[in-house]
């Protein structure tokens, strides 16, 4: 870990889940044993401050080693517009905050999500929320069972 306040190197401390959307993008982070994905506040655009200021932030306030990204695939594993998307997210992360950055599949999540929310009065970004904290659950879950 490098001084107080800066970000650790990639690959050691949390784990920074991201579920990307045009206009919003759902935020979790993991506990510092990479075991459970909590929601943050969702990221709205056009509040004057970029997406990549927005997470140089969040990596430095939690200790965020390593980024997830949501990797939407189409329901018969195709790569659409959504997917490329997430994967000029992944290359800018990685060469502008010089974290490690993995695309993480995520068919379903957003279904997923609105299952979780059915009948409350949520508000607006919950959905993404919800859904960013289940990608990077199913990724803690699934490197968990790889580390043992």
């Amino acid at each position: 870990m490098g001084e107080a306040g800066d970000a650790p190197a990639a690959g050691e401390g949390r784990v920074l889940g991201i579920d990307p959307g045009e206009r919003r993008v759902g935020l979790a982070v993991s506990d510092p044993e990479r075991r459970v994905a909590l929601g943050l506040p969702t990221f709205t655009a056009g509040h004057g401050k970029s997406l990549v200021d927005h997470l140089r932030g969040l990596l430095i306030t939690f200790g965020v080693g390593r980024v997830v990204v949501g990797y939407p695939r189409n329901l018969d594993g195709s790569v659409g517009t959504a997917a490329r998307s997430a994967t000029a997210l992944a290359r800018r992360l990685r060469r502008d905050l010089g974290v490690a950055v993995e695309l993480w599949d995520e068919r379903l999540t957003t279904v997923q999500a609105e299952r979780v929310l059915r009948g409350t009065r949520a508000e607006r970004g919950a959905r993404d929320r919800v859904a960013a904290t289940l990608i990077l659950q199913s990724y803690l879950d699934r490197s968990g069972r790889e580390r043992k």
